[in-house]
């Protein structure tokens, strides 16, 4: 907003232009009406005694009333000004008043001297000291010199001119020594010099004003230049012996007491802190050439004005008056003094100019940057030394060049508009701008260039530095941010970005754009065997083969790890069905592809791919694309790897399943709805109880138990989402499993009933380096649970477990007495190499093996062999799930010594648990009979044995 308009909007309601027009044109009316009634004598020689006294004496009680009421409205260095101002008005109100009294009231004719003369006055120096404190003070010795000479210059030129004009008659009469002379010559005197100091400091004034109101401030100052000339028409020989009271003299006396009442408050004031109307910001001192030059020329027109006061003493024929020469001599050595200090001054500036210059010019031609000067027509007027090594081009060179031929091609038309809209733009609102274009070198490359523009006499200021290297910093950050380090394919940023602009972009109609998920399956063997150095190699091998199988539009991407990504544009194609058999077509390209060997290290490497691809249906999000794909990957991985799996929305709504079966998993392990069960373990050959299986079941809000089966699968994931999307939650679960397992455990110890408890635990949780080292051994000795009364069963279900890890933890555990059997024996992963490797206790077979054990001739030749090879090797056997009696006959007639499941007992609670062990034994199915083979215990507890777990002996036959 320009400042006229935010001196509007600050105005008080009502005040616009138009009420300062009209307070002018009353004014006018006014001071006009006056004129013209004194020039017709107001019709009565009364009315105009009245009239040039008591109208005199109101206007300069009005302008006093205006003035002081106005100092007390404001709080600044102006108020002196304002109350001297008054004082002036006050004391010529009162000489006119007095003046009044004598002519008017009394009839007589005014004494001179008189109390009239001694207030009129007292007019002149209150307003000559109010003006010296409107003036702008200076702020050196010199600068206060220079006023008081600037104040002699104009008032002993006005005293010269004056003295040979009227003064020097005043003063010959003064000398004749006449009754009441020098009383009324030294009154005659006073009055035009008084009038000549307001004169002189009305001028000084005049160039040395303040910034501040300065409406107020000319107003004023016309005002009393108009007292003046009036005082100075009155005090000439011509006027002075003619003069009667409400003659057109008068007039002017009352329009500067009404023009000095008007200043304060009719000029136009501005809001605190905007600048003066007419000087917008930003060109504050740079008033017209005429005035700016009115200030040298007044020593000279005082000198003139001095000259003519001589003149015209000879050329009348008149000798030369000896105060005329010496007014004359004192304003002569005035101006020479003055001069002096002007030279010295420009003397003093022009050697800090040439300073100045010389430093601007050391800091251009030093400078790094380049700095051009362009005229309006873009030709190039000067270029700064540093064009040699910025651009290659030396500055005489570029001089004279049209400043679009540099600019590359591309960047023009960007550059002409920027120029075009930073130059109509208002330089107080936008004084710089900033372009940033490519510049052709001396070499003819192009370096890009940021450039700093500035206005300079209807042309351009450039001051452009090369950033041609953090252009390209800037590139590669760019594509580092984007891509991936190891194989430089786009990242999951990227893809997703890309996915988002094919749905989002002119393809967003086409519902045949498909996105593929790709997992290597073996890569981490592929770490683990052959180090992570080859595990890269593979990747980036799999990378380049991903990039050459996809087609020219389409995008292939690493996620992470060993997943990667392709994005497969549609064709536009409507039949649904053709383009899924064409995309399962080059998704089973790239698996065949990806699949193939590769070699590395000098060896030859296999992995499989599982690809899961999902379709851009209509009104489909990129995440939840990209999620689809994911999800049919997972199924394809758990679907058993190396195949490609199409995306169903049944997928999803398993994945909800889960993720709200998992959440009020969550919610019953804070609000303790777990229960702890317990199933004997029992001894075929007596029935007795040897051990007691610890297993949790929740019940639910429903009142439903869930079985382990059911609700571990919902803790350890499975189906078609990534395995373990709660691992912390199962991690809990197994906590509080084993913490309220040995808990009870002690309890029952403690009541009496020593049967050990077993408790199911994973390897990986068991070398889980979130869980304290000594986390099992530090909770059987805060629960006082004696040594062989905890069995853990480990289940060995997965490749990536380290066994020499896991062999120096068992071996830790088996010496402070806790048993350890294998879990899921028969089934799995690296059976035979666990019980060559860890110290196992105990095989627990898988139910697998049980199920179908009395029907089935060759399951039961294969329990048969595994369980001579837990006799042959001295351990016990526990059968899992023996729900039938008939599975009872048949597992004893195998020589397996321990049974777990319906048969005998399903799981039980504290109460009925212990009521069992009172009890002691369960029946067997076929009465009590010995085992059929050795090695096995023959009932009672289990017992915990203390050999050696490396590999048994085959006896000699």
């Amino acid at each position: 907003m320009s400042a006229p308009g935010a001196a509007l909007l600050n105005r008080p309601p009502g005040a616009t232009g138009g009420r300062g027009l009209a307070m002018q044109l009353l004014l006018a009316v006014v001071s006009g009406g006056y004129a013209v009634g004194a020039a017709l004598n107001w019709g009565s020689e009364e009315v105009a005694e009245v009239m040039g006294d008591f109208g005199l004496s109101a206007a300069g009680l009005l302008a006093a009333v205006s003035c002081y009421s106005y100092a007390r409205s404001i709080d600044s260095r102006e108020r002196p000004a304002w109350l001297l101002f008054a004082f002036s008005s006050l004391m010529g109100a009162s000489g006119n008043a007095v003046w009044g009294w004598y002519e008017v009231v009394l009839g007589v004719e005014v004494p001179k001297p008189s109390v009239a003369d001694f207030a009129f006055l007292c007019f002149a120096p209150p307003a000559i000291v109010g003006l010296l404190v409107l003036a702008k003070r200076p702020v050196t010795r010199a600068g206060w010199v220079c006023l008081g000479l600037d104040s002699w210059l104009i008032g002993g030129s006005l005293l010269t001119l004056s003295w040979s004009l009227a003064l020097a008659h005043a003063a010959q009469t003064a000398q004749s020594g006449a009754p009441g002379s020098v009383p009324r010559a030294a009154l005659s005197l006073a009055y035009p010099l008084l009038d000549i100091a307001l004169v002189s400091m009305v001028l000084v004034l005049h160039f040395r004003r303040s910034e501040t109101n300065r409406s107020a401030v000319n107003t004023a100052i016309a005002a009393l230049a108009l007292t003046v000339l009036s005082d100075a028409l009155f005090t000439s020989p011509l006027l002075s012996a003619e003069y009667q009271s409400g003659q057109l003299l008068d007039a002017g006396w009352f329009a500067g007491s009404l023009l000095l009442a008007y200043a304060p408050w009719g000029a136009r004031r501005l809001h605190p802190g905007l600048e003066p109307l007419g000087h917008p910001r930003g060109e504050r001192g740079h008033s017209r050439p005429i005035t700016g030059s009115l200030p040298a020329l007044v020593p000279y027109l005082a000198a003139a004005v001095c000259t003519l006061g001589i003149l015209y003493n000879v050329v009348d024929g008149r000798k030369v008056d000896r105060m005329v020469v010496f007014t004359g001599c004192t304003v002569v050595l005035a101006l020479v003094i003055r001069q002096g200090i002007m030279l010295l001054d420009n003397i003093a500036l022009t050697q800090e100019l040439a300073q100045k210059e010389n430093h601007f010019r050391s800091l251009v031609q030093g400078s790094s940057d380049v700095i051009m000067i362009a005229a309006p027509t873009g030709t190039l007027r000067y270029v700064s030394p540093a064009a040699a090594g910025v651009y290659g081009r030396e500055a005489e060179e570029l001089v004279g060049t049209e400043l679009a031929a540099l600019i590359h091609p591309d960047d023009l038309g960007r550059v002409v508009h920027e120029v075009r809209r930073f130059l109509a733009a208002p330089p107080a609102e936008e004084p710089t701008t900033r372009i940033e274009c490519r510049f052709k070198s001396g070499e003819g490359e192009w370096l890009n260039v940021e450039s700093t523009v500035n206005r300079h006499q209807g042309g351009l200021i450039l001051n452009s530095r090369d950033v041609t290297e953090r252009v390209r910093l800037q590139a590669q950050l760019q594509h580092s941010a984007e891509h991936d380090a190891l194989t430089d394919l786009p990242n999951r940023a990227l893809f997703t970005r890309s996915v988002r602009q094919a749905l989002t972009g002119r393809r967003a109609g086409d519902h045949s754009t498909a996105v593929l998920f790709i997992d290597l399956d073996g890569f981490k063997a592929v770490n683990d065997t052959i180090g992570h150095q080859a595990g890269d190699e593979l990747l980036v091998e799999a990378a380049r083969r991903l990039q050459d199988s996809v087609r020219a539009g389409d995008t292939a991407a690493r996620l992470g790890g060993d997943e990667f990504a392709a994005l497969i544009l549609g064709d536009g194609s409507r039949d649904r069905s053709a383009r899924e058999y064409q995309v399962h077509e080059i998704a089973d390209r790239l698996r065949t592809t990806l699949s193939q060997p590769y070699r590395i290290a000098g060896s030859e490497v296999r992995v499989a791919a599982s690809i899961g691809v999902a379709f851009a249906d209509p009104g489909i999000t990129p995440s939840d694309l990209m999620r689809n794909a994911d999800l049919a990957m997972y199924r394809a991985k758990a679907g058993g790897k190396n195949r490609v799996e199409m995306y169903a929305p049944q997928m999803q709504a398993e994945v909800v399943r889960r993720a709200e079966l998992a959440g009020r998993l969550r919610t019953a392990l804070h609000e303790g709805e777990f229960a702890l069960l317990h199933q004997p373990v029992v001894s075929l050959a007596t029935g007795e109880v040897s051990a007691v299986a610890a297993q949790a079941r929740w019940r639910s809000a429903q009142g439903i138990l869930f079985t382990p089966a059911e609700f571990l699968r919902v803790a350890e994931g499975g189906g078609c989402a990534p395995a373990g999307p709660d691992a912390s939650r199962t991690a809990e679960l197994g906590r509080w499993l084993l913490e309220e397992a040995v808990e009870q455990a002690a309890d029952r110890h403690r009541a009496g009933h020593d049967v050990p408890v077993s408790v199911r635990m994973t390897a990986q949780r068991l070398l889980d380096r979130a869980v304290p080292t000594g986390s099992v051994e530090a909770l059987l000795t805060r629960h006082g649970l004696p040594s062989g009364a905890l069995i853990l069963e480990l289940a060995v279900s997965d490749p990536r477990v380290p066994f020499e890890d896991l062999e120096r933890r068992l071996a830790a555990l088996h010496r402070l007495g806790v048993g350890i059997a294998l879990d899921g024996f028969g089934s799995g992963y690296a059976a035979i190499s666990a019980l060559r490797r860890l110290p196992v206790d105990m095989l627990k077979l898988d139910r697998g093996l049980v199920e179908g054990v009395a029907e089935s001739a060759r399951l039961h030749k294969i329990t048969a062999g595994l369980l001579r090879i837990a006799n042959d090797l001295g351990m016990q056997s526990v059968a899992d799930g023996v729900d039938l009696p008939e599975q009872v006959m048949a597992l004893r007639a195998m020589g397996c010594t321990h049974g777990q499941g319906v048969a005998f007992s399903g799981p039980l609670d504290e109460y009925r648990l212990r009521r069992a062990l009172v009890r002691g034994t369960f029946p067997v199915p076929g009465g009590a009979a010995q085992p059929a083979l050795a090695g096995g215990s023959t009932g009672g507890s289990m017992v915990i044995r203390r050999g050696s777990h490396n590999e048994t002996p085959v006896p000699p036959t």
